[in-house]
């Protein structure tokens, strides 16, 4: 991490994207306006819906781009680049507009979760960075909401710096499991840069340094008596990690009026394990003593232990949920989607024999519908940029891959969800607080129906197309195909 302390992150881009910027200065398209969304297509674990994450540090990222120097040398050196081009980025500055739905919102495939309109080589200059932090964000932001939600309103915390892939990865994937719902994070770092608060107790090397474990254990009560959580599974759980805690606890806490207490698990059968410990604790008058488990968790393991009956208060979830390890990857891209001609707006469409890999053209708002008496979220709708949606009116809204489907809207909310994000340039946007952002997550996703929520199967959820968005789309499809 010392390594890349201040690099210039506007040099993390894909080498296209300088090949590309310096083709368009050349061909006279440096100031031509152009429309990009950034998307996903497959939601991972083939689960409902995905949570988008990452914004903040878009944000940071697009108010620094700059090139200095020491990158203007760089370049020149490659021996490709128009000496004008160069001088060009001499002056880079980022001064377009951006729209993207606020972090913490479920989002599903093919929405736009953000759109730069900018000139031609400012756009393209995004692309790299934008997905790198919008698809890892949101990637385990996802998958800690549906850790989350397996553990039923137990406390989740994310413990998995050690097993994450580098530092950033660390950092910045506590941050987005904090939006997904995790209570806390055993790393220090973004506790220190975001506020996510920092958790943990200690390792099976603290019950090994001492000459036994009831030593251990007492020493640690003594040291932080209103933080004891022990871990009782060196050597022997039941045989002797929790009667040795409760010795402690009793020898230790006791005497000072001292309630709050725990043990952790880390290993063995935890639906077994944590059923006996708790009975012996309660026996031993320990009723509020808290049981913590870990070791490779993830939502279906958390979802079988409860079923099973299993006695836990709260999860330490580390690398199935920093690394998303039964899905690690998040397919958002970044496509053209319109460019300004003679100050009309004119829609791009990438075609392809891959039915999926078709794009959505032109300059798109995107809106969610909610029932006005249940408040739930039904239908997700992409119209042109200047369709106006009359909520006071009925809507039929149609499956733009099955148009026979379709669907009346009535009684509903309209929300636009993306939001300005940069205008000209500009920050116009208020960046929330990570806590404003976690409650703001939760809310939303609240408004999901359960068939949504599932893990398995979840219901095919609505994002339809405008009907005139829809017949640009075919007419588009229709050229190309006869070019």
């Amino acid at each position: 991490m010392q390594k890349y302390s201040g690099l210039n992150y506007t040099m993390l881009c894909d080498f296209y994207e300088l090949t590309m910027g310096n083709g368009y200065f050349m061909s006279g398209m440096k100031d031509t306006v152009t429309y990009f969304d950034l998307f996903y297509r497959t939601v991972p674990d083939k689960g409902g819906f995905a949570i988008a994450a990452g914004l903040e540090q878009a944000v940071d990222y697009i108010r620094n781009l700059h090139f200095s120097d020491e990158d203007i040398a760089y370049l020149r050196g490659r021996g490709i680049f128009n000496e004008d081009f160069l001088s060009y980025l001499k002056g880079f500055k980022f001064t377009g507009d951006v729209w993207a739905v606020p972090e913490g919102t479920p989002v599903f495939p093919r929405e736009p979760i953000m759109t730069v309109r900018a000139p031609a080589i400012q756009a393209q200059l995004l692309e790299t960075f934008l997905l790198l932090t919008i698809n890892h964000q949101s990637l385990i932001a996802t998958k800690a909401n549906r850790v989350v939600r397996a553990a039923d309103g137990r406390t989740v915390l994310e413990f998995g710096s050690r097993r994450a892939q580098g530092a950033d990865a660390a950092v910045l994937g506590a941050r987005a499991a904090y939006i997904g719902g995790c209570k806390g994070t055993a790393c220090v770092l973004t506790d220190q840069i975001y506020g996510v608060p920092a958790a943990g107790t200690m390792a099976h090397a603290w019950v090994q340094m001492f000459p036994s474990q009831y030593e251990a254990f007492k020493a640690y009560c003594e040291i932080y008596p209103t933080n004891a959580v022990l871990l009782v599974d060196t050597y022997d759980t039941l045989r002797s990690g929790v009667p040795d805690a409760i010795r402690a606890f009793n020898e230790v806490l006791k005497p000072r009026g001292i309630t709050k207490c725990g043990i952790r698990l880390d290993s063995g059968d935890l639906a077994y394990l944590t059923q006996q410990a708790r009975k012996m604790l309660d026996e031993a008058g320990w009723t509020g003593c808290t049981i913590t488990c870990s070791n490779s968790l993830d939502e279906h393991l958390i979802r079988e232990l409860l079923r099973q009956g299993a006695c836990i208060d709260s999860f330490g979830v580390g690398e199935r949920l920093i690394t998303s390890r039964t899905s690690p990857v998040f397919d958002g891209v970044y496509k053209l989607v319109a460019v300004e001609e003679n100050g009309e707006i004119v829609p791009r469409i990438k075609v392809s024999e891959n039915v999926g890999k078709i794009t959505n053209p032109h300059y798109k708002r995107l809106y969610r519908f909610y029932g006005r008496d249940s408040g739930m979220a039904e239908a997700d709708y992409i119209a042109v940029h200047d369709e106006v949606i009359d909520d006071t009116k009925d809507l039929v809204i149609r499956d733009p891959d099955a148009t026979w489907k379709q669907k009346t809207m009535t009684n509903y909310r309209a929300r636009e969800l993306q939001v300005p994000i940069f205008k000209n340039g500009e920050l116009v946007y208020d960046l929330p607080t990570l806590d404003e952002i976690q409650a703001y997550c939760a809310s939303e996703v609240a408004t999901l129906w359960p068939e949504v929520l599932r893990f398995d199967y979840p219901h095919n959820y609505y994002v339809d197309l405008s009907d005139r968005l829809l017949s640009i789309k075919h007419d588009m499809l229709g050229a190309a195909h006869n070019v």
